[in-house]
Protein backbone atom coordinates (compact mmCIF):
# COMPACT_ATOMS: atom_id res chain seq x y z
CA UNK A 1 0.00 0.00 0.00
CA UNK A 2 2.83 2.38 0.88
CA UNK A 3 4.56 1.65 -2.43
CA UNK A 4 1.37 2.35 -4.35
CA UNK A 5 0.92 5.67 -2.53
CA UNK A 6 4.53 6.54 -3.33
CA UNK A 7 3.89 5.99 -7.05
CA UNK A 8 0.75 8.13 -6.91
CA UNK A 9 2.60 10.90 -5.10
CA UNK A 10 5.17 10.78 -7.88
CA UNK A 11 2.43 11.55 -10.40
CA UNK A 12 1.34 14.58 -8.35
CA UNK A 13 4.93 15.76 -7.89
CA UNK A 14 5.67 15.61 -11.64
CA UNK A 15 2.34 17.18 -12.69
CA UNK A 16 2.02 20.55 -14.38
CA UNK A 17 -0.25 23.22 -12.80
CA UNK A 18 -3.20 22.49 -15.12
CA UNK A 19 -2.93 18.79 -14.29
CA UNK A 20 -2.84 19.45 -10.55
CA UNK A 21 -5.91 21.66 -10.88
CA UNK A 22 -7.68 18.89 -12.80
CA UNK A 23 -6.66 16.31 -10.19
CA UNK A 24 -8.02 18.54 -7.42
CA UNK A 25 -11.30 19.16 -9.25
CA UNK A 26 -11.64 15.47 -10.06
CA UNK A 27 -11.05 14.55 -6.42
CA UNK A 28 -13.69 17.09 -5.35
CA UNK A 29 -16.23 15.72 -7.86
CA UNK A 30 -15.51 12.14 -6.77
CA UNK A 31 -15.87 13.09 -3.10
CA UNK A 32 -19.18 14.77 -3.88
CA UNK A 33 -20.35 11.55 -5.50
CA UNK A 34 -19.38 9.58 -2.39
CA UNK A 35 -21.27 12.07 -0.20
CA UNK A 36 -24.42 11.51 -2.26
CA UNK A 37 -23.98 7.73 -1.89
CA UNK A 38 -23.77 8.16 1.89
CA UNK A 39 -26.87 10.38 1.89
CA UNK A 40 -28.78 7.74 -0.06
CA UNK A 41 -27.70 4.99 2.33
CA UNK A 42 -28.44 6.97 5.48
CA UNK A 43 -31.77 8.46 4.43
CA UNK A 44 -33.12 5.49 2.52
CA UNK A 45 -34.14 7.71 -0.40
CA UNK A 46 -34.95 5.95 -3.64
CA UNK A 47 -32.14 4.89 -5.96
CA UNK A 48 -34.49 4.71 -8.94
CA UNK A 49 -35.94 7.27 -11.33
CA UNK A 50 -34.86 10.65 -12.73
CA UNK A 51 -35.42 12.44 -9.39
CA UNK A 52 -33.10 10.21 -7.35
CA UNK A 53 -29.84 11.48 -5.87
CA UNK A 54 -28.33 8.40 -7.49
CA UNK A 55 -27.78 10.47 -10.62
CA UNK A 56 -25.79 13.07 -8.69
CA UNK A 57 -23.77 10.25 -7.15
CA UNK A 58 -22.98 8.50 -10.44
CA UNK A 59 -22.13 11.75 -12.23
CA UNK A 60 -19.79 12.79 -9.43
CA UNK A 61 -18.02 9.44 -9.24
CA UNK A 62 -17.75 8.92 -13.01
CA UNK A 63 -16.73 12.45 -13.98
CA UNK A 64 -14.34 12.68 -11.03
CA UNK A 65 -12.51 9.54 -12.12
CA UNK A 66 -12.63 10.49 -15.79
CA UNK A 67 -11.28 14.01 -15.27
CA UNK A 68 -8.33 12.78 -13.20
CA UNK A 69 -7.60 10.02 -15.71
CA UNK A 70 -7.83 12.24 -18.79
CA UNK A 71 -5.53 14.82 -17.17
CA UNK A 72 -2.99 12.11 -16.38
CA UNK A 73 -3.25 10.17 -19.67
CA UNK A 74 -2.99 13.24 -21.87
CA UNK A 75 0.20 14.28 -20.06
CA UNK A 76 1.83 11.69 -22.33
CA UNK A 77 0.41 13.38 -25.44
CA UNK A 78 2.35 16.15 -27.17
CA UNK A 79 0.04 18.97 -28.28
CA UNK A 80 0.31 22.74 -28.20
CA UNK A 81 -3.20 23.60 -26.99
CA UNK A 82 -3.38 20.91 -24.31
CA UNK A 83 -3.59 23.35 -21.39
CA UNK A 84 -6.58 25.11 -22.96
CA UNK A 85 -8.28 21.88 -23.98
CA UNK A 86 -7.78 20.27 -20.58
CA UNK A 87 -9.12 23.41 -18.93
CA UNK A 88 -12.24 23.23 -21.11
CA UNK A 89 -12.64 19.52 -20.36
CA UNK A 90 -12.30 20.16 -16.63
CA UNK A 91 -14.75 23.07 -16.72
CA UNK A 92 -17.34 21.08 -18.69
CA UNK A 93 -16.98 18.06 -16.39
CA UNK A 94 -17.43 20.22 -13.31
CA UNK A 95 -20.42 22.01 -14.83
CA UNK A 96 -22.14 18.72 -15.69
CA UNK A 97 -21.81 17.40 -12.14
CA UNK A 98 -22.82 20.68 -10.46
CA UNK A 99 -25.94 21.15 -12.61
CA UNK A 100 -27.07 17.53 -12.30
CA UNK A 101 -26.57 17.66 -8.52
CA UNK A 102 -28.43 20.98 -8.25
CA UNK A 103 -31.43 19.62 -10.13
CA UNK A 104 -31.43 16.45 -8.05
CA UNK A 105 -31.60 18.47 -4.83
CA UNK A 106 -34.33 20.65 -6.34
CA UNK A 107 -36.33 17.48 -6.93
CA UNK A 108 -36.60 17.93 -10.70
CA UNK A 109 -35.09 16.01 -13.64
CA UNK A 110 -31.80 17.36 -14.96
CA UNK A 111 -32.20 16.09 -18.52
CA UNK A 112 -35.18 16.32 -20.88
CA UNK A 113 -36.77 18.86 -18.56
CA UNK A 114 -38.42 21.76 -20.38
CA UNK A 115 -41.09 22.59 -17.81
CA UNK A 116 -39.76 26.07 -17.01
CA UNK A 117 -37.38 28.51 -18.64
CA UNK A 118 -34.77 27.78 -15.97
CA UNK A 119 -35.05 24.01 -16.37
CA UNK A 120 -34.80 24.38 -20.14
CA UNK A 121 -31.64 26.47 -19.72
CA UNK A 122 -30.13 23.79 -17.48
CA UNK A 123 -30.95 21.02 -19.96
CA UNK A 124 -29.48 22.99 -22.85
CA UNK A 125 -26.36 23.85 -20.83
CA UNK A 126 -25.85 20.18 -20.03
CA UNK A 127 -26.13 19.36 -23.73
CA UNK A 128 -23.64 22.11 -24.59
CA UNK A 129 -21.25 20.80 -21.93
CA UNK A 130 -21.47 17.36 -23.51
CA UNK A 131 -20.54 18.94 -26.84
CA UNK A 132 -17.45 20.53 -25.27
CA UNK A 133 -16.43 17.16 -23.83
CA UNK A 134 -16.78 15.49 -27.23
CA UNK A 135 -14.82 18.18 -29.11
CA UNK A 136 -11.95 18.26 -26.62
CA UNK A 137 -11.76 14.45 -26.57
CA UNK A 138 -11.61 14.41 -30.37
CA UNK A 139 -8.67 16.83 -30.21
CA UNK A 140 -6.91 14.67 -27.59
CA UNK A 141 -7.51 11.54 -29.67
CA UNK A 142 -6.17 13.06 -32.88
CA UNK A 143 -3.05 14.23 -31.03
CA UNK A 144 -2.59 10.80 -29.41
CA UNK A 145 -2.83 9.03 -32.76
CA UNK A 146 -0.37 11.50 -34.30
CA UNK A 147 2.17 10.93 -31.55
CA UNK A 148 2.85 10.82 -27.81
CA UNK A 149 5.45 12.40 -25.56
CA UNK A 150 8.32 10.16 -24.48
CA UNK A 151 6.18 7.10 -23.80
CA UNK A 152 6.65 3.38 -24.34
CA UNK A 153 4.86 1.56 -27.20
CA UNK A 154 2.44 -0.08 -24.76
CA UNK A 155 1.52 3.25 -23.25
CA UNK A 156 0.87 4.74 -26.70
CA UNK A 157 -1.44 1.87 -27.58
CA UNK A 158 -3.27 2.12 -24.25
CA UNK A 159 -3.82 5.89 -24.43
CA UNK A 160 -5.06 5.76 -28.01
CA UNK A 161 -7.50 2.98 -27.22
CA UNK A 162 -8.67 4.65 -24.02
CA UNK A 163 -9.41 7.95 -25.77
CA UNK A 164 -11.21 6.22 -28.64
CA UNK A 165 -13.32 4.30 -26.10
CA UNK A 166 -14.05 7.57 -24.29
CA UNK A 167 -15.28 9.01 -27.59
CA UNK A 168 -17.60 6.00 -27.93
CA UNK A 169 -18.92 6.69 -24.43
CA UNK A 170 -19.47 10.39 -25.11
CA UNK A 171 -21.09 9.67 -28.48
CA UNK A 172 -23.39 7.22 -26.70
CA UNK A 173 -24.25 9.93 -24.18
CA UNK A 174 -25.06 12.31 -27.04
CA UNK A 175 -27.28 9.66 -28.63
CA UNK A 176 -29.05 9.16 -25.30
CA UNK A 177 -29.74 12.89 -25.03
CA UNK A 178 -30.92 13.15 -28.65
CA UNK A 179 -33.33 10.21 -28.30
CA UNK A 180 -34.57 11.50 -24.97
CA UNK A 181 -35.17 15.03 -26.25
CA UNK A 182 -37.16 13.72 -29.23
CA UNK A 183 -39.31 11.57 -26.95
CA UNK A 184 -39.76 14.39 -24.44
CA UNK A 185 -40.72 16.91 -27.11
CA UNK A 186 -43.32 14.45 -28.37
CA UNK A 187 -45.09 14.78 -25.02
CA UNK A 188 -43.96 11.63 -23.22
CA UNK A 189 -41.25 12.48 -20.64
CA UNK A 190 -41.32 8.98 -19.14
CA UNK A 191 -40.58 7.47 -22.56
CA UNK A 192 -37.62 9.85 -22.81
CA UNK A 193 -35.96 8.38 -19.71
CA UNK A 194 -36.79 4.80 -20.71
CA UNK A 195 -35.46 5.26 -24.25
CA UNK A 196 -32.27 7.02 -23.20
CA UNK A 197 -31.62 4.65 -20.30
CA UNK A 198 -31.26 1.65 -22.60
CA UNK A 199 -27.81 2.88 -23.63
CA UNK A 200 -26.51 3.50 -20.10
CA UNK A 201 -24.54 0.22 -19.82
CA UNK A 202 -22.59 0.97 -23.01
CA UNK A 203 -21.97 4.55 -21.87
CA UNK A 204 -20.66 3.39 -18.49
CA UNK A 205 -18.42 0.56 -19.70
CA UNK A 206 -16.79 2.53 -22.52
CA UNK A 207 -16.24 5.62 -20.36
CA UNK A 208 -13.72 4.03 -18.03
CA UNK A 209 -11.46 2.28 -20.54
CA UNK A 210 -9.30 5.42 -20.36
CA UNK A 211 -8.67 4.54 -16.71
CA UNK A 212 -8.17 0.78 -16.85
CA UNK A 213 -5.99 0.19 -19.91
CA UNK A 214 -3.46 3.06 -19.53
CA UNK A 215 -2.99 2.22 -15.83
CA UNK A 216 -2.14 -1.37 -16.76
CA UNK A 217 0.34 -0.13 -19.39
CA UNK A 218 1.85 2.37 -16.94
CA UNK A 219 2.40 -0.29 -14.26
CA UNK A 220 3.95 -2.70 -16.76
CA UNK A 221 6.22 0.08 -18.03
CA UNK A 222 7.48 0.56 -14.46
CA UNK A 223 8.02 -3.13 -13.81
CA UNK A 224 10.82 -5.54 -14.67
CA UNK A 225 8.64 -7.26 -17.27
CA UNK A 226 10.30 -7.49 -20.70
CA UNK A 227 9.17 -4.79 -23.11
CA UNK A 228 7.89 -7.27 -25.71
CA UNK A 229 5.89 -9.22 -23.12
CA UNK A 230 4.54 -5.98 -21.65
CA UNK A 231 3.31 -4.86 -25.07
CA UNK A 232 1.58 -8.22 -25.60
CA UNK A 233 -0.12 -7.91 -22.23
CA UNK A 234 -1.31 -4.39 -23.08
CA UNK A 235 -2.74 -5.64 -26.37
CA UNK A 236 -4.51 -8.48 -24.54
CA UNK A 237 -6.08 -5.87 -22.26
CA UNK A 238 -7.14 -3.79 -25.25
CA UNK A 239 -8.70 -6.80 -26.98
CA UNK A 240 -10.51 -7.90 -23.81
CA UNK A 241 -11.88 -4.42 -23.11
CA UNK A 242 -12.87 -3.90 -26.76
CA UNK A 243 -14.73 -7.22 -26.70
CA UNK A 244 -16.53 -6.17 -23.51
CA UNK A 245 -17.57 -2.87 -25.09
CA UNK A 246 -18.79 -4.67 -28.22
CA UNK A 247 -20.83 -7.17 -26.19
CA UNK A 248 -22.45 -4.44 -24.10
CA UNK A 249 -23.13 -2.40 -27.25
CA UNK A 250 -24.98 -5.28 -28.90
CA UNK A 251 -27.00 -5.90 -25.75
CA UNK A 252 -27.84 -2.20 -25.34
CA UNK A 253 -28.92 -1.75 -28.96
CA UNK A 254 -30.93 -5.00 -28.87
CA UNK A 255 -32.60 -3.99 -25.60
CA UNK A 256 -31.18 -6.94 -23.66
CA UNK A 257 -30.78 -6.41 -19.93
CA UNK A 258 -27.13 -6.60 -18.79
CA UNK A 259 -28.39 -8.64 -15.82
CA UNK A 260 -29.98 -11.27 -18.08
CA UNK A 261 -27.77 -11.68 -21.18
CA UNK A 262 -27.73 -14.76 -23.43
CA UNK A 263 -25.49 -17.56 -22.16
CA UNK A 264 -22.88 -17.10 -24.89
CA UNK A 265 -22.66 -13.34 -24.24
CA UNK A 266 -22.43 -13.90 -20.49
CA UNK A 267 -19.56 -16.37 -20.91
CA UNK A 268 -17.71 -14.04 -23.28
CA UNK A 269 -18.16 -11.15 -20.85
CA UNK A 270 -16.83 -13.21 -17.95
CA UNK A 271 -13.79 -14.25 -19.99
CA UNK A 272 -13.08 -10.61 -20.89
CA UNK A 273 -13.39 -9.50 -17.26
CA UNK A 274 -11.14 -12.35 -16.08
CA UNK A 275 -8.47 -11.36 -18.62
CA UNK A 276 -8.66 -7.72 -17.51
CA UNK A 277 -8.50 -8.65 -13.83
CA UNK A 278 -5.63 -11.12 -14.31
CA UNK A 279 -3.45 -8.80 -16.38
CA UNK A 280 -4.29 -5.87 -14.12
CA UNK A 281 -3.33 -7.75 -10.96
CA UNK A 282 -0.12 -9.03 -12.57
CA UNK A 283 0.81 -5.49 -13.64
CA UNK A 284 0.10 -4.12 -10.15
CA UNK A 285 2.19 -6.80 -8.43
CA UNK A 286 5.11 -6.38 -10.83
CA UNK A 287 4.95 -2.59 -10.67
CA UNK A 288 4.98 -2.55 -6.86
CA UNK A 289 7.75 -5.16 -6.79
CA UNK A 290 9.96 -2.97 -8.98
CA UNK A 291 9.17 0.05 -6.79
CA UNK A 292 10.37 -1.84 -3.70
CA UNK A 293 13.61 -2.80 -5.42
CA UNK A 294 14.24 0.86 -6.26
Amino acid sequence: MRDTCHMLMGIWRDARPVERLSYALGAALFTGGLVHVVVLLVTGWTWMGPLSLRKAATFGLSFGLTLVTVAWATSFVAMRARRLLLGLFAGASTGEVVLVSMQAWRGVPSHFNFETGFDTAVSMTLAAGGGVLILTTIAFTVAAVAGTRQSAPGMRVAIRFGLIALLVALATGAAMIARGVIASRSGDPQLAYTTAGALKPLHAVAMHAILVVPVVAWLLDRSAVRADLGLKLVWSTVVAYAALIALVAVESIAGVSPLAPPVAAAIASVVAVVVLATVGMFALVEGVKRQRVR
